[in-house]
């Protein structure tokens, strides 16, 4: 059958930034970090999203598309709580950060890493980036003037489990909520000597004992994760890890359970999978079984491969929380209003847990 007289194919759709992702096999993240030239990403990813982009003709953030109006730059910021390359080792920021990408690239818009640590060697800061609106990820108190700039320049701002910032949408999970669960479902296992590793509460560092003193400094799951401890242990203590991985969470565990077997907490409460991780490792090397003489929880619900046995943790939506703080900055982009939104946990229980050991 002759074809002269069929209609004309359509123009094709503009490709997206999520269309690249999917083509060069990286989340949307990792597109939008290689495709602006920022952040830590190798020679090898970055080379495979440009030549994805070629391919698709994607040639960057489309000017026309809704929101970005006339004068924008196209860009999002995104400010992390500690430094870029730090913060690329934890799963769940990069879950988050594809949530975010893949809305953001609905209306063509790309995302550009920050860090609110004063460690980081970004030639961009909070305060100048050319951004027309930006997400906090966790941030605590500290960049306080940065983001007085921001204000002053206008930029609308979204907080994910950020301190609150005055007039802007927060994007939260239930994270005392959810820690007060695994805290009772211990409890009800008859565990008394119980400790807590939390998230390094100001930025990575080596791990130290938990003080009074510096429990003000940490980032917001941090100090909420605590408090939902602290409403069934209200005497509870520990470590801090130096971050949200599994060799702090180790070296952290060795100061809690290489000790006299009186003074050894017989569960522990991890602020993070990956940190749980590292209690069990560090649990292993000192001989001991876990959950027979250890019980240890996390939080988040990740996969942890190393683990080599299902963690007793709560689950949390963080590719949502990151999509929900994209279409806040879209809303909010449009002139439109953006509410908060708060995301509920789910508890699983594992094999990490079991009933308290008697001695």
């Amino acid at each position: 059958m002759s074809r002269e007289n069929s209609s004309p194919p359509s123009s094709p759709a503009r490709a997206t930034l999520a269309d690249v992702a999917a083509r060069a096999g990286v989340s949307p993240s990792t597109a939008s970090i290689a495709f602006s030239g920022q952040g830590p990403v190798s020679a090898a990813t970055k080379e495979k999203v440009l030549r994805a982009a070629d391919d698709l003709g994607y040639v960057g953030p489309d000017p026309r598309a809704a929101g970005l109006r006339r004068g924008r730059s196209g860009i999002v910021g995104a400010v992390l709580a500690s430094r870029i390359g730090v913060s690329f080792r934890d799963p769940v920021l990069i879950q988050t950060l594809d949530g975010l990408a893949d809305e953001l690239s609905s209306i063509g818009a790309g995302l550009l890493l920050m860090s609110a640590s004063n460690e980081s060697a970004s030639q961009v800061t909070v305060a100048d980036a050319p951004v027309d609106a930006a997400v906090l990820l966790g941030c605590s108190p500290a960049p306080g003037a940065s983001l007085d700039t921001m204000r002053r320049r206008g930029i609308p701002m979204v907080a994910i489990e950020a301190d609150p910032v005055e007039g802007s949408p927060l994007i939260t999970v239930d994270n005392r909520g959810g820690t007060r669960l695994l805290a009772q479902h211990l409890k009800d296992l008859g565990h008394e000597r119980v400790s807590v590793i939390t998230l390094a509460l100001d930025r990575p560092t080596q791990p130290c004992r938990l003080a009074p003193d510096i429990e003000a400094l940490g980032v917001v799951p941090a100090r909420e994760r605590l408090a939902g401890a602290r409403d069934v242990y209200p005497e509870i203590s520990g470590w801090v890890a130096g971050g949200s991985r599994v060799d702090a969470g180790k070296r952290a565990a060795l100061q809690l359970l290489d000790v006299a077997e009186s003074e050894r907490p017989t569960a522990i409460i991890a602020q993070s999978d990956l940190i749980a991780a590292g209690a069990v490792a560090a649990a292993r090397e000192l001989g001991l079984d876990v959950p027979r003489d250890l019980s240890v929880v996390g939080f988040d619900g990740i996969r942890v491969d190393a683990l080599g046995m299902r963690l007793t943790t709560v689950v949390q939506p963080a590719q949502a929380k990151g999509a929900a703080a994209g279409r806040a900055v879209i809303a909010l982009l449009e002139g439109d209003e953006a509410e908060s939104v708060s995301f509920d946990v789910r508890f699983v229980a594992g094999e990490t847990t079991g009933p308290a050991p008697s001695r």
